[in-house]
């Protein structure tokens, strides 16, 4: 799509929507919402982008490639639901220091990997459609 309008407005339409699904992120341990619709948000907010520019022009964007993020956010979605067994409470059990507490860990987990494994899908699929 190469109107003008359109890439502009991609542009801050992406960034309203990264800085919304990092509210759902936050918002969404005590609430509905969470990691995972955050993590949708976040990559429709990309592939808004992708649409706007090139899938190129995404992956500069991105400070890791996309199976960073999934694996990573595996891993820390993993280690939120071990962390109790240190202390002698089951699997994914809520540990809370505060406010905080692992719940927002599994979250920010899920909301790497779901941005990660959907990002690196769509960013596949359009350059092998491209």
């Amino acid at each position: 799509m190469s109107s003008i309008i359109f890439r502009t407005s991609a542009h801050f339409v992406t960034v309203l929507m990264l800085v919304f699904s990092v509210y759902l992120l936050l918002r969404g341990h005590n609430n509905p919402g969470g990691g995972f619709i955050a993590g949708l948000i976040a990559v429709i907010a990309f592939a808004l982008l992708m649409l706007a520019e090139t899938t190129g022009y995404v992956r500069d964007r991105l400070v890791y490639p996309p199976a960073v993020f999934a694996g990573s956010g595996v891993l820390i979605a993993l280690l939120a639901g071990l962390l109790p067994l240190f202390f002698g409470q089951p699997f994914l059990s809520g540990l809370w220091w505060g406010k905080m507490g692992s719940p927002l860990l599994f979250d920010i987990g899920i909301y790497l990997a779901v941005i990660g494994s959907v990002l690196m899908v769509l960013l596949n699929v359009e350059e092998e459609l491209s």
